[in-house]
């Protein structure tokens, strides 16, 4: 396809753009002598709509952080090309609407908040007074107000979590790379990255997340892609993903309204409330462990497009 009809074009699921494209995308690291040493990403054909979270859920090793550096222009594919806002991954100019929180954050120990978000907006060559809005809303948005003043050095791995996670907003991008979003987080502060996250999504941002916590992800992407041993397993909606399609299941509190035809009429005579007819779920949890036994004891499935 040509760039221009890239940079224009932009492809449409409904009304939504497709702003990160990878097209046949593999990457395999080679010792000095060019012999493959590791094949890290299999050929991923991916699509990712604006507005959306999606999860690239996987266990350590399976790709996932090796898809994002490859998305950011970090390294260079073996194979296949992937596209964001149209443009090459490679292009670094793209990486001006982009926000990154890599799973170590690599952050200066001996600035406190305010300075460390000041610097990042620097960068960005964001005007002194814009500089100070964003780091004022952003140190609040983190839950770091009590905390601006500390030297990083001092700071908790959670605290440095959130503090990376501002870094990663201070230039309000478009679309947001979060890889192990809520690692070092306690219960607490896991809920409250989470509902961040979803606040991203509410104001229009674009977000990709990386993790190997299955609740983490089912709580909050829209769609999910399972790597594992650096091949796509699954692809798809969460809610699709973890449907049980051959179990009907009703569910009734205090038996009343609500069923499908004769069932409904029956509970009705019965005082039913809140009926419920529909597929139940599986847990992201079942559905994990089963792509990873299922690709030990047939390595060559491919994924199941939805």
């Amino acid at each position: 396809m040509a760039a221009e009809s890239r940079e224009s074009g932009r492809a449409q699921d409904g009304d939504r753009e497709v702003i990160v494209e990878a097209r046949n995308l593999a990457k395999t690291y080679r010792d000095f002598w060019g012999r493959s040493k590791k094949v890290a990403l299999k050929p991923l054909d991916l699509e990712i709509r604006r507005g959306e979270i999606f999860g690239l859920l996987g266990p350590n090793g399976s790709g996932k952080t090796t898809t994002m550096k490859l998305l950011l222009g970090l390294i260079f594919p073996t194979s296949g090309e992937a596209f964001v806002f149209g443009r090459e991954a490679t292009d670094v100019s793209k990486n001006e609407r982009i926000g990154y929180l890599p799973e170590e954050s690599y952050l200066y120990k001996f600035l406190d908040a305010e300075e460390t978000l000041d610097f990042y907006g620097r960068l960005f060559d964001m005007p002194p007074e814009e500089r100070k809005r964003r780091a004022a809303a952003l140190i609040k948005m983190v839950g770091l107000e009590r905390d601006r003043k500390r030297q990083l050095k001092e700071y908790s791995k959670g605290m440095t979590r959130r503090i990376g996670v501002a870094q990663a907003l201070i230039n309000d991008p478009e679309l947001v790379l979060l890889d192990e979003p809520t690692s070092g987080l306690d219960p607490i502060g896991t809920r409250e990255m989470k509902d961040l996250i979803i606040d991203l999504k509410k104001r229009g941002k674009t977000v990709i997340m990386s993790s190997h916590l299955l609740a983490d992800v089912e709580d909050v992407c829209d769609r999910i892609a399972v790597l594992h041993q650096g091949e796509l397993k699954e692809l798809g909606r969460v809610e699709d993903l973890l449907r049980v399609t051959d179990v009907t299941q009703i569910r009734a509190k205090g038996l009343s309204a609500a069923a499908a035809d004769e069932i409904r009429d029956v509970l009705r005579r019965h005082g039913g409330q809140d009926i419920e007819i529909g597929n139940p779920r599986t847990t992201l949890e079942d559905l994990f462990l089963d792509v990873v036994r299922d690709t030990e004891a047939r390595p060559g499935r491919r994924a199941r497009q939805g």
